[in-house]
């Protein structure tokens, strides 16, 4: 695959996103059911759904594809239409939503909640606690892809490398604290049930409008000060992580499998902020003193099984401060990496 030098339009953004891979397609050859997306709605939803969908086309499946989600924004739900997918509109939280499910081989549990919690702790734990429980429950049958993330680990020291899926949780705050409850519900499901799960533990997908640098980004263009509490982090494109956690689709079994999803490079906030500044034309300031420790995760597992991603981070940079410069619409939805008490 060569990389473009830009991406100069969200139609060619959005085929990149969702560019199939073999390893995808070979997968999905292997699994040809029907597909659940729940909660579908979130940043990767549409392109995952397209995906998919892509890949069908090469090996000539035929699957329905559902989404579901609350659609707050209906731009949301036609993304999803337009990507293949049939939507369905329901609260997760809602314990009647599940009877109310089509069955399906496969699920994708897509769902959570992160932000705004802070205030809203006991929705927090039902969000990330109770809602997998019951779906589980009702989809015993199926074969199951959750994703997880990275605040389940502790903070590293950079020098030290990320954290690997032998090292034991121990987030940082009560979201990194719901994130891991939610792994042990599917955890205790799947052994008592025998329900076959993969756990991917991602951080920090990046498209050209969300993404730690498109937060970083953002600030310089803005003229805002770039923070240095946590001075190092991983990222991935979008589309290299939903490849690789669809291919873990593959993997699930009961006790679940788990693994990282990130790319393999540790980047540095200060570096990355002088070559984004550059790009923009833009002078960088910075705010408060460089942490010694940061989220770091070890994808090496993950790289082993399915390669590297394709979009390697240097290019991400340059695609992001062309993007930006060129007014590129973002979602105005920060990541707050910069947070380091785990409180969102």
């Amino acid at each position: 695959m060569s990389l473009p030098d830009q991406i100069d339009s969200e139609e060619r953004l959005e085929t990149w996103l969702s560019e199939p891979t073999p390893g995808v397609t070979e997968v999905l050859q292997r699994h040809p059911g029907d597909i659940l997306l729940l909660g579908a709605a979130g940043k990767m939803g549409p392109s995952l759904a397209r995906l998919i969908r892509r890949s069908d086309e090469v090996s000539g499946i035929k699957r329905r594809v559902w989404a579901v989600s609350r659609f707050s924004q209906p731009a949301q739900e036609t993304a999803l239409q337009a990507a293949g997918a049939e939507t369905i509109r329901g609260d997760l939280l809602d314990p009647s939503l599940a009877a109310r499910l089509p069955e399906a081989p496969m699920v994708v549990f897509m769902t959570g909640m992160k932000f705004g919690a802070t205030g809203q702790e006991s929705r927090l734990w039902a969000m990330n606690t109770l809602v997998p429980a019951r779906l589980a429950d009702r989809f015993r049958s199926s074969r199951w892809l959750a994703f997880s993330t990275g605040n389940v680990y502790p903070l590293r020291r950079p020098e030290d490398g990320g954290c690997t899926e032998e090292d034991a949780p121990d987030p940082v705050g009560e979201y990194g604290m719901s994130a891991l409850g939610r792994e042990r519900v599917l955890d205790f499901m799947s052994r008592e049930h025998g329900i076959p799960m993969s756990v991917v533990r991602l951080n920090y997908a990046c498209d050209l409008r969300y993404g730690v640098l498109v937060d970083v980004a953002r600030r310089i263009a803005r003229h805002e000060p770039v923070p240095l509490g946590m001075a190092w982090f991983n990222t991935i494109w979008q589309g290299d992580a939903n490849a690789m956690a669809l291919q873990a689709l593959d993997r699930a079994a009961s006790p679940p499998f788990v693994i990282n999803v990130t790319g393999p490079e540790t980047l540095r906030v200060r570096e990355v902020a002088g070559r984004l500044g550059r790009i923009l034309g833009k002078s960088v300031s910075f705010e408060g003193e460089e942490g010694t420790t940061a989220l770091l995760n070890d994808a090496s597992r993950a790289i082993a099984l399915w390669g590297p991603p394709r979009v390697p981070a240097d290019r991400m940079v340059s695609w992001v401060g062309h993007w930006m410069a060129g007014g590129g619409r973002t979602l105005d939805k920060p990541t707050r990496f910069e947070v380091r008490s785990g409180r969102f």
